[in-house]
């Protein structure tokens, strides 16, 4: 199918209150050309300087979601325009956003990424190191920061039972953490190409979909 016919089908097939993302990272500017043509404005991409540079080329009303580990020193090439930073997984890489947003006299969104795969090497916070971390008011401080919710990434697994109980605990935690933050705490972030229908089922309001819509990877990773 083309990204056109992907993107209609899955914008229609979604809970009105479950949100798209479109996973462009290594996919080339003509095809999130296509998909913005079909309608579609959220785009997630992995590398700073990547996103950077397809920020430059296209149009502007497109909402820029940074999805992947970000290190510290690269925040600066996304600070300016980056619509929501949804891999926030420690205290440290917080206070970095802090401080870059303050520059660009900006409020930058965030989710706070939580770790509940049984791979040890996925990124995030571990919850009750979270909890921890929240309670202490340390993110009170950070006025140039709105937390919009939590983002997760289940295991990579086809035991649908150990899925739907990793979208279950990021679905209680972000319950758990709701009043903390009020009414702006409003996304769940979690659910891929392979397992988004179930994420929505456990409560997901946002899924991050890739080669369901591009196909695979145009280029490498490095």
């Amino acid at each position: 199918m083309s990204i056109t016919t992907q993107i209609v089908h899955l914008r229609s097939s979604l809970p009105p209150h479950v949100e798209l993302v479109a996973v462009s990272k290594t996919h080339p500017v003509e095809a999130i050309e296509e998909a913005y043509q079909a309608g579609q404005r959220r785009f997630g991409e992995s590398r700073p300087q990547e996103l950077k540079a397809k920020y430059e080329v296209l149009p502007k009303d497109i909402c820029w979601h940074m999805i992947g580990h970000l290190q510290t020193n690269k925040i600066k090439y996304i600070a300016p325009f980056v619509t929501l930073i949804e891999s926030v997984d420690s205290a440290r890489l917080c206070e970095a956003i802090e401080r870059e947003a303050a520059k660009c006299d900006r409020v930058i969104d965030i989710l706070l990424e939580v770790h509940v795969a049984a791979e040890a090497s996925k990124t995030g916070w571990e919850p009750t190191e979270l909890i921890a971390y929240i309670e202490s008011g340390a993110i009170d401080a950070l006025t140039h920061l709105r937390v919009r919710g939590i983002m997760g990434i289940a295991s990579n697994t086809d035991d649908e039972a150990v899925i739907r109980a990793d979208f279950d605990h990021l679905h209680h935690l972000y319950q758990q953490l709701q009043p903390r933050f009020g009414s702006s705490f409003d996304t769940l972030s979690m659910g891929m190409s392979d397992d988004y229908p179930l994420a929505i089922a456990c409560g997901s309001t946002s899924v991050r979909i890739g080669s369901m819509i591009f196909g695979e990877r145009s280029y490498p990773q490095p």
